[in-house]
């Protein structure tokens, strides 16, 4: 689901990061569209030499910078999909001296000097096998799987809002995204499939990987029966195998 050419309100994050594997980090954003609290995480991934993977973009507060630098030296900005691009400027400016990494076609990506995932996840070695999901050039959201923590980070392919969302949220998501249960996957998102081969054979790459827990750009983490949960909501809405 796109929300982010809606322009949300967006404000410095307030919660203390969370780590719900080691060497993977969670810091929690605010993120509403007309009252919806959509939230965006931000992953930080400590690779073994100490160097940080910043995946995605937020409204930085100096706390926010200050707490993922006390994590390790970071080394990577990453943006998952294209459709994550409204804070890219405030990402980039908190971390202007890194590569930013950006899916072909990302909006602004020249001015910002960003340049592809593909260039450098060689150098992440065996720790991060990156996934694109094909069958989706508007979107071409890519998927990260850390090894050694089995996690898989996805962006929009999932959504997973807590059970204390508000109403309006849950009826929000209802009505525009086609969100009945979570985890799920929008409506907006299943539209923009369009070859569904390629995107199943994606999904066939990521379904085979050996992953515990789920970690979701909007709401939270899915860190219990992780695999059957996202394969069944792959199944509900009618893009798994």
């Amino acid at each position: 689901m796109r929300i982010h050419n809606h322009r949300p309100a967006v404000m410095s994050s307030i919660s203390a990061m969370e780590s719900p594997a080691e060497n993977v980090f969670l810091q929690r954003h605010p993120l509403s569209l007309v009252g919806c609290q959509m939230g965006k995480t931000v992953t930080v991934l400590r690779l073994a030499g100490g160097k940080l993977l910043v995946h995605s973009t937020a409204h930085f507060s100096d706390e926010d910078i200050a707490a993922i630098r006390a994590l390790g030296e970071p080394a990577w900005l990453l943006e998952a999909t294209n459709f994550h691009d409204t804070l890219a400027r405030h990402g980039r400016a908190a971390f202007p001296d890194i590569p930013y990494l950006v899916p072909p076609g990302f909006a602004a990506a020249d001015a910002l000097g960003a340049q592809a995932i593909s260039s450098v996840a060689d150098e992440w070695g065996d720790e991060i096998e990156v996934i694109e999901l094909d069958g989706m050039p508007k979107i071409r959201e890519h998927v990260l799987f850390h090894r050694p923590s089995k996690t898989l980070i996805v962006a929009d392919l999932m959504f997973n809002l807590a059970p204390s969302a508000s109403a309006w949220t849950k009826l929000f998501l209802r009505a525009t995204a086609g969100l009945n249960h979570f985890p799920g996957t929008s409506r907006l998102f299943r539209l923009c499939i369009k070859d569904r081969e390629a995107f199943r054979e994606s999904l066939h790459r990521i379904t085979a990987l050996d992953f515990e827990r789920v970690v979701v750009a909007h709401g939270e983490a899915i860190t219990t029966e992780a695999k059957p949960r996202f394969l069944a909501a792959l199944e509900w809405a009618d893009v798994g195998s």
